[in-house]
């Protein structure tokens, strides 16, 4: 029944009563009684604004709140973003003389507004039936789309157009997502500086910039899904990580990033780096935006093995996670080693952990180990790897239009980044020996996984730790070997910012430094609260002030 027709409805005395059981949720002040100030609460709870929408900087929760009011519609949000495309990303916005253009975008699709229409109809007959619904979500050009060519940032693969969507894609449009463009990348994600060849002449790439500082790169390897999201051309964003990069591009554009468990997200569809290490995860402007993305993405697949692990794990929704009060009593570790002595970055950090502390936390320090350090030394799996994980791609995915089917295939294309060309055959090299010493069942890559998950596991319940923090990075670089943690255990992370570099550090000024939390396998519910408790606590992103609203 509706809470109006419970008005007057007065919490018993003694025993229950069914009718107040039914409303006892709603009675927000707590004074027993169902009023007139309940029915007022419940309705500032209803996602619902008819007062004026922006779009730069909009969340999911601005963006259904005006669309559920007829304030816009998806359509209308879509074909901004489009807009904001075509008017930004390939164009220099930047007067520095070293400015350079976002490149953040490889392709965007030509069904999106389509997709919006339906979204639109959708929520007129049934409602806001998602938080996605009508959202419009920009993925790194290595998840298989049906409605566009998948690349991995290779002009070799411009013909890749798979007949389905990668499984992570179709949880997004099952969730009534717009797939609005695919990201560039770092060709095949191998590196950092996101520098890609798709739709360029052959011998000839481009490099992504960050929306802040656009002389310098925008991370990587979904360096385009951080510029995008950071600069407003998309409202979230999906990127990989198998060393780093989800939360390298989520620090250098102060942005919010999960790597999430492997297993938790299914790979199927995606173009593989090193699969011993490779998950999916979203990129967004807040910890809220994140946790909705990450709803869409989870499930067993069949397709994916790994994905039975989480079993019974994975919560009805993240965003049940979204406490401001959760680091109240939280006890939260951090290694010495790994706070580093980067000016900015350690500011920053001493900062982060008195704000912690004041958030209601306890903040531990511990002290490294020889057995820590090498979970921190253990490599990427990609040089040993990737033959072998693209090989299976090749064979279920790939176009059959597309004539380089293999890494050998690739360099005799001559259609890729030309710095890649000693990498490339140097990967080319490896034997299927050599892959099943490293990456087999008793591999020294996977004991070594299983070893680090292991060790970092034990050490929080050791100290009775709900996460460990650290640096994610320095302004527009990375923190030692920090980003190797999550991979090397398999376990999730959460990168948060936690402030932009001043000039008096020394460094790079308006460079953004993030906090990364790390916790137990499958409890990004935990990491989402923390995150997000010190999300609000600190208020630490800013926007680019070069992609403001359009004119």
């Amino acid at each position: 029944a509706e809470l109006g027709d419970h008005l007057g409805v007065t919490r018993p005395a003694t025993g229950t009563d069914p009718e107040w059981d039914a409303v006892a949720v709603a009675d927000t002040d707590g004074d027993g009684t169902i009023t007139v100030a309940d029915l007022a609460a419940l309705s500032q709870r209803i996602i619902y604004d008819d007062g004026p929408f922006e779009l730069v900087e909009a969340s999911t929760i601005d963006m259904q709140a005006a669309m559920n009011a007829g304030v816009t519609t998806s359509v209308a949000i879509t074909q901004e973003y489009l807009d904001r495309i075509a008017a930004y990303d390939r164009t220099k916005v930047d007067g520095a003389t070293n400015g350079r253009p976002l490149n953040s975008i490889i392709t965007t699709n030509a069904a999106a507004l389509t997709a919006a229409k339906a979204a639109d109809t959708g929520r007129a007959e049934h409602g806001m039936t998602s938080m996605l619904l009508g959202v419009p979500i920009a993925v790194k050009d290595n998840y298989d789309t049906k409605d566009m060519p998948t690349t991995g940032g290779c002009s070799c693969w411009s013909a890749n157009q798979t007949d389905t969507d990668a499984t992570m894609v179709a949880g997004l449009r099952d969730a009534g997502a717009v797939i609005l463009a695919k990201a560039s990348l770092d060709e095949f994600a191998y590196g950092f500086v996101s520098e890609f060849s798709a739709g360029q002449p052959a011998g000839s790439s481009l490099l992504v910039a960050s929306p802040y500082v656009t002389s310098q790169s925008a991370g990587g390897s979904s360096g385009g899904t951080g510029a995008a999201i950071a600069a407003n051309l998309a409202g979230i964003g999906f990127g990989t990580d198998t060393g780093g990069s989800i939360r390298i591009p989520s620090t250098y554009n102060q942005l919010v990033g999960i790597r999430p468990t492997v297993g938790l997200t299914s790979r199927d569809g995606i173009i593989p780096l090193a699969l011993s290490q490779d998950t999916g995860g979203p990129i967004a402007r807040s910890v809220t935006d994140a946790a909705v993305a990450l709803d869409a993405v989870t499930g067993i697949d069949a397709a994916d093995p790994v994905t039975n692990t989480q079993s019974g794990k994975v919560p009805a929704s993240y965003t049940s996670s979204l406490d401001p009060t959760s680091l109240q009593g939280a006890r939260i570790g951090y290694v010495t080693s790994m706070v580093g002595t980067n000016a900015t970055t350690k500011r920053l950090f001493d900062e982060s952990v008195a704000k912690l502390t004041a958030a209601g936390a306890t903040v531990v320090p511990i002290a490294p180990t020889t057995a820590f350090n090498r979970v921190l030394s253990e490599g990427s799996g990609s040089t040993n790897e990737f033959k072998h994980d693209l090989d299976e791609y090749v064979a279920k995915h790939l176009d059959p239009d597309v004539t380089a089917r293999s890494l050998q295939g690739i360099l005799d294309s001559g259609q890729y980044v030309p710095s890649r060309k000693s990498t490339y055959e140097s990967r080319n090299t490896i034997t299927d020996a050599q892959y099943q010493a490293w990456a087999g069942p008793t591999g020294s890559h996977t004991t070594q996984l299983q070893t680090g998950k292991a060790l970092v596991t034990q050490m929080l319940e050791d100290q009775d730790l709900d996460a460990l923090v650290y640096p994610s990075g320095t302004p527009y670089g990375t923190q030692s070997t920090n980003m190797r943690l999550s991979p090397n255990t398999g376990m999730p992370a959460l990168t948060v910012p936690m402030g932009q570099a001043t000039a008096a550090d020394g460094t790079v000024p308006g460079g953004g430094v993030n906090l990364e939390f790390l916790g137990r396998s499958f409890d990004e519910g935990t990491l989402i609260g923390l995150g997000y408790s010190f999300e609000q606590a600190t208020k630490a992103r800013t926007a680019p002030a070069l992609y403001g609203p359009l004119g």
